[in-house]
This record gives C-alpha cells, sequence and structure tokens, in this order.
C-alpha cells in the first residue's frame, strides 16, 4: 500500500469501455513526515477521494479487487481516506 496525496484529476472522453463512469485522480506519495516525493501516479478513485486529501492506494492485482474494479484494466486503486497519521517515536 502507498500513502500518497491527490495532486490533480484526470478527463478523458475517450477510453476503455470499462472505465466509463471511473473517477481518475493524479496522486502523489508521501512520506510519514508529510513530505511529497516519488513520481505521480494515476489511481481510480473507489471512495470519493478530493484534491488535497491522503489517501491509501493499493496497486497491481489488489487494485482490481477494489470495489467496482474487478477486471477493470487499472494498475492503482484510491481504497481510503486518511483521516490521521500517528507514529510511535520509540
Amino acid at each position: 500500500m502507498i500513502l500518497a496525496k491527490v495532486v490533480g484529476n484526470i478527463v478523458a472522453t475517450r477510453k476503455d469501455e470499462k472505465l466509463r463512469g471511473a473517477k481518475l485522480l493524479v496522486i502523489q506519495p508521501v512520506a510519514l513526515d508529510g513530505s511529497l516525493g516519488g513520481s505521480l501516479l494515476i489511481a481510480k478513485d473507489t471512495v470519493g477521494a478530493g484534491a488535497g486529501e491522503t489517501v491509501i492506494v493499493v496497486q497491481g492485482s489488489s487494485a482490481r479487487m477494489a470495489h467496482l474494479s474487478k477486471d477493470v484494466p487499472l494498475d492503482a486503486a484510491i481504497i481510503a481516506i486518511v483521516d490521521e497519521i500517528k507514529v510511535d517515536s520509540g
């Protein structure tokens, strides 16, 4: 799983039939301290995420297990919106 921030959206009027109606978002991985890093990814939103929100993303076969994503041609899916992160320091 990847911790990421939603940094944009994708509009694609022509796409695979199984992606019709899918909300596609641009995400960027986030470190636990909140700093952005890593390459941008495109993920199917399955939970109603929006711009600026921190989310949990799964990739590969796990992405195709997300709600309404079975047999859909995708490599990343947003499966949760993060409310809070707590990391024990010791």
